[in-house]
């Protein structure tokens, strides 16, 4: 049992919680039933999705929405690092992140080939997965730098998530994950209308028993901040 959340996130910043649903399972059927329902209220322009390595969700935005994809940066680097030695992980982590502190993309592309040249002697499965995950751990380099810190990772999402599990614990039963999650206040209000005016949109998972953000979904469009976005349905 999961608790699914959707995010939006206007050209000036300011986010809302556009829609929260259980799903029984996180296969590819349920993410597409939950995206179509977004779909159906009126979202549109959506030009990336952000997660983790979720092929379920990774194949309904590509279905439902026909979006890119952004692999989770963070988690990216967290599996990374789980296949090291523990004296290994932090030399590794630092020239990874080296990665990460380029502005322009082309430079950005070469140095990740470079820092997984120079891993490749002593950590070939780590250069080689570095190989197979460059253009989606990257993708967040194709949009402008000002909005590149919201769509690397799922990172934005953790305090939403953080205070829909604050509240589900003190009650402790499935019923009412809805009714607390949905009673969040404003900007995190569940019952916002979506539009095409949204900049990006992100959708979390979390599960009954604990939280986790590893599915986030996220998605832009070039045009201005809605200016209904407390509108209820």
């Amino acid at each position: 049992m999961a608790v699914i959340v959707a995010v939006a996130v206007s050209t000036d910043g300011r986010r809302e919680v556009l829609g929260i649903t259980v799903m029984p399972s996180e296969a590819e059927t349920f993410w597409s039933d939950f995206l179509r329902s977004l779909t159906r209220r009126g979202l549109r322009g959506v030009q990336m999705v952000i997660s983790d390595a979720h092929e379920g969700l990774k194949a309904a935005a590509q279905k439902v929405l026909g979006a890119g994809w952004q692999r989770c940066r963070v988690h990216f680097q967290r599996n990374l690092l789980a296949r090291l030695g523990k004296t290994s992980k932090p030399m590794v982590s630092a020239v990874v992140k080296t990665v990460f502190a380029e502005k322009d993309r082309d430079q950005a592309h070469a140095r990740w080939r470079e820092v997984a040249d120079s891993l490749r002697e002593r950590f070939r499965d780590v250069a080689e997965r570095m190989d197979e995950a460059e253009h989606d751990v990257l993708a967040y380099m194709a949009f402008d730098e000002s909005l590149r810190a919201k769509l690397h990772s799922t990172n934005p999402l953790e305090r939403v998530n953080k205070e829909i599990k604050r509240r589900t614990n003190v009650v402790g039963v499935r019923r009412a994950i809805l009714p607390l999650a949905g009673s969040l206040p404003p900007p995190h209000s569940p019952t916002a209308r979506p539009s095409s005016d949204w900049s990006a949109l992100s959708c979390s998972r979390q599960t009954t028993s604990g939280l986790s953000a590893a599915a986030t979904c996220r998605w832009k469009s070039s045009a201005a901040c809605a200016t209904n976005i407390r509108r209820r349905r």
